[in-house]
């Protein structure tokens, strides 16, 4: 549970000012997401079903993974994922996925690649959770770490997708690299890439509005089509 003046700072209440002269847009965005996630639902229900039983046939585990992330305003909540590593993996070694993660299962190999396991978050969109474009929901470990600056993404739901998770989509290559030369995983999250990631989450905060949300979906989609 995150300080009740967590959000509290100079930085967030200026963030929030610009925020409030956008409600047209984020009015717009919330409809978008209630209709485009409800059509989604509909129209990838076969996908749903092919990993469902995918997933199940490979370890009789759960179908998905439910971990406590944080959304608009610090809220708690918990996202919808396919599981694609073993059961209890979190237990087993760092809250950050390594590109040769030796808990990733066959399956979510595959599932990964083609970042599949996202899907179900269309319940969270649905939810009012999450949002289709938005910085990307953190568990609470690393959003403790965040600097002033760093907390104004949270004005705004967590997101499916953003510029951020574009630009850093082989972030698992990168902390490969870092592992490589013996430093801690979270440590290397926490100080190396969270910080280059939320500069740009930082900078959608302050240039938001829907139409930037819709450039920002297609692009995710030429992204995953590459």
């Amino acid at each position: 549970m995150l300080k009740k003046d967590f959000l509290n700072v100079r930085e967030v209440n200026e963030a929030r000012k610009h925020l409030e002269k956008k409600k047209m847009s984020l009015v717009l965005k919330r409809i978008f997401d209630i209709v485009a996630s409800v059509m989604l639902l509909v129209l990838l229900s076969p996908v749903f079903f092919v990993l469902f039983i995918g997933i199940k046939v490979e370890d009789g585990g759960p179908v998905f993974y439910r971990q406590e992330r944080v959304t608009t305003n610090g809220k708690l909540f918990r996202i919808f994922k396919f599981r694609t590593m073993v059961m209890n993996a979190d237990k087993m070694g760092s809250l950050v996925t390594t590109q040769n993660d030796s808990r990733i299962t066959k399956i979510g190999s595959k599932i990964r690649d083609y970042r599949l396991d996202e899907i179900p978050q269309l319940i969270n969109v649905l939810k009012g959770e999450m949002s289709f474009v938005g910085t990307r929901p953190e568990v609470l470990k690393y959003v403790e770490a965040y600097s002033d600056e760093m907390k104004t993404t949270l004005l705004l739901p967590a997101g499916v997708t953003s510029l951020s998770s574009i630009c850093f989509k082989d972030e698992d290559e990168m902390i490969e690299k870092f592992t490589s030369q013996g430093e801690n995983i979270d440590d290397i999250y926490i100080n190396r890439i969270l910080p280059e990631k939320m500069k740009l989450n930082v900078e959608y905060i302050h240039s938001f509005n829907f139409l930037s949300d819709i450039k920002i979906m297609l692009l995710t989609v030429i992204s995953v089509i590459k």
